[in-house]
């Protein structure tokens, strides 16, 4: 049997004393595990198939099909890029959210803070609905 990791997102402050490095205290990042526990709340409802919740050097995945990892990662990344293209292609401003509908899939994107968020559905299932829920 195999145990899955936990992965706490932790941020270590330092203070310099006396010319020296001292760890003074560990804080966890409150919106990356806050996201981290809608996103699984959200992965329990059916319809949904996963989610990838990332920052600048974290990384949380939670897909019912592990065998898709690298193609629903590309989709995910693909998506952020075209999205930004789009809106400075034709001056939109900040993008809110990214809809990809597929003939049977379709991935939700969007940034919380410093957090890129991807969540994976059937076709069928709302999205409107998971925006609401994970929207802060």
């Amino acid at each position: 049997m195999v145990k899955k990791k936990k992965n706490i997102h932790q941020t270590v402050t330092t203070m310099l004393i006396d010319g020296e490095n001292v760890i003074s205290a560990v804080e966890e990042e409150p919106i990356f595990e806050e996201l981290r526990m809608k996103l699984a709340a959200i992965n329990k409802i059916e319809g949904i198939t996963g989610y990838i919740l990332r920052d600048t050097s974290d990384a949380v995945i939670d897909l019912k099909d592990q065998s898709r990892l690298v193609d629903y990662a590309i989709l995910s990344s693909q998506a952020y890029d075209f999205g930004q293209e789009m809106s400075e292609l034709f001056d939109l401003g900040n993008v809110e959210n990214i809809v990809v509908e597929g003939k049977d899939v379709k991935v939700v994107c969007m940034n919380i803070d410093e957090n890129k968020v991807s969540i994976f559905m059937e076709k069928t299932a709302d999205h409107a609905c998971v925006l609401k829920q994970i929207s802060p």
